[in-house]
């Protein structure tokens, strides 16, 4: 993928005559027509009247420099990288805060995190685990991977591994990465992500050293020519703890940095440092997890973004492109994941609603079952909301205070019907729920 360089503003000063200078500042068209375009696109769109093209990109670089924030990521140069914070940033963060953090209402359900975490969003952490792993090589097709997820079992091969690896890993930053980043926590994240997965396997958690081949960044239809090399192995360590150091707000205690555009730069970091052999990619979207959560952004690990990106990847390689070739300017990818997050934001309300439909449906489907006595229906109405919940005879006959001969009947009729699935386990029974019960349900009701 091709992104050309955009003119500096001292390039500009040099290339146009004076009186051509002032005719760009002085010219009434502030923008460019209220979006953010790059020199790449800008350069083939029809300038305003009265000035040409570069003066119309010195006009929206000056306003543009005038507005910049600096962060401390620099590039192999030591040029530090920047960024605005246009209108369409602020629509776009309007509405994550709104519909990212807190309550989360919709169409008259409130639904808080204890609640969605339980009853609806497991399924959204397992497509996140999947796609992550396909963008960057997993063949695992989604049936399958849900499949061992669900049941637990151990991965077959590097696909699923690459799945349950990154499974393992948003758990983890629920669960144990609670307090500051540190070097070692994303030196552990990388572990858990890459663990059983590199051709090198010592290449798991830990920094790319000074006398390795170092890594680069091809596009996928072009394996020959690099569209990014990041810096070299040697400023790794201190590129590290200077990004920790800006997750955690040390330094930018006078610059109020949004919460969710730290997280998109923590990604956007990481991702530019690229600093393992392999797993850049999933570590990065992890640290981006970590951030919002840490913030309070709780809907938006459930977020399945690597879906998004997954289905236009030249989208997201060229926003990292334009920052690179617009000295350093992030706003292009701070853009872009923002649209994203909205896009999954918005996909996972129409899922939520679909599942809180489904739930009103359910007595109406259980009722249409015959032969369901009235302990059965209260099972099924609890597996439904608890698919991960397991039953033993012993159980439902405590549950229900019958005899161990009734909870055998009850249970082995569910299961003879399909609506359980039946383990033996040594001398005891176990009773699981087919993933796929809502559906078995609707069927049997017709």
């Amino acid at each position: 993928m091709f992104v050309a360089h955009a003119p500096a503003i001292p390039d500009l000063l040099k290339r146009l005559a004076p009186e051509e200078v002032g005719a760009a500042v002085a010219a009434s068209t502030p923008d460019e027509r209220g979006r953010y375009v790059h020199w790449d696109k800008l350069r083939h769109l029809p300038p305003p009247s009265g000035i040409s093209i570069e003066q119309w990109w010195l006009k929206i670089k000056l306003a543009r420099a005038n507005e910049r924030r600096g962060f401390p990521l620099t590039d192999t140069y030591g040029r530090r990288f920047g960024f605005t914070l246009p209108d369409v940033v602020l629509r776009h963060l309007h509405y994550i805060d709104q519909h990212c953090s807190g309550e989360v209402a919709m169409e008259g359900v409130v639904t808080s995190e204890k609640e969605a975490g339980r009853r609806f969003l497991v399924n959204s952490l397992m497509e996140e685990a999947i796609r992550s792993s396909q963008l960057e090589g997993a063949t695992t097709s989604r049936r399958v991977a849900k499949e061992m997820l669900r049941s637990g079992r151990s991965p077959k091969d590097r696909g699923e591994r690459m799945i349950a690896n990154n499974y393992r890993a948003l758990q983890f930053m629920r669960e144990d990465l609670t307090g500051e980043l540190t070097p070692e926590a994303v030196l552990e994240l990388h572990r858990i992500v890459t663990e059983g997965t590199l051709d090198n396997p010592d290449g798991a958690g830990r920094l790319q050293r000074p006398d390795e081949e170092r890594v680069a960044v091809f596009d996928r239809d072009d394996r020959e020519q690099p569209v990014h090399r990041p810096p070299p192995a040697e400023e790794l360590p201190e590129r590290m703890a200077a990004l920790c150091r800006f997750a955690n707000g040390v330094e930018d205690k006078e610059q109020f940095v949004h919460p969710v555009v730290r997280a998109i730069l923590l990604h956007f970091w990481l991702a530019y440092d690229h600093p393992f052999e392999d797993g850049n990619g999933r570590t990065a979207r992890m640290l981006f997890y970590w951030e919002m959560r840490k913030q309070g952004y709780w809907l938006a690990e459930y977020l399945p973004i690597s879906r998004l990106i997954y289905k236009a990847p030249a989208q997201y390689v060229r926003a990292f492109l334009q920052t690179e070739t617009d000295e350093g300017d992030a706003t292009y990818f701070v853009i872009h994941q923002l649209k994203v997050i909205k896009q999954a934001t918005e996909d996972l309300h129409r899922y939520l609603r679909r599942k809180i439909a489904e739930q009103g449906d359910l007595k109406e489907m259980l009722h249409a079952t015959e032969g369901l006595n009235g302990r059965q229906l209260v099972l099924l109405t609890h597996a439904v909301k608890h698919p991960n919940h397991t039953y033993t005879f012993r159980g439902h006959a405590r549950s229900n205070r019958v005899t161990h001969e009734t909870a055998r009947s009850d249970l082995g009729d569910l299961a003879d019907r399909g609506f359980l699935l039946r383990q033996r386990r040594g001398r005891t029974y176990l009773f699981e729920v087919p993933p796929d019960l809502p559906e078995r349900l609707r069927e049997s009701s017709r």
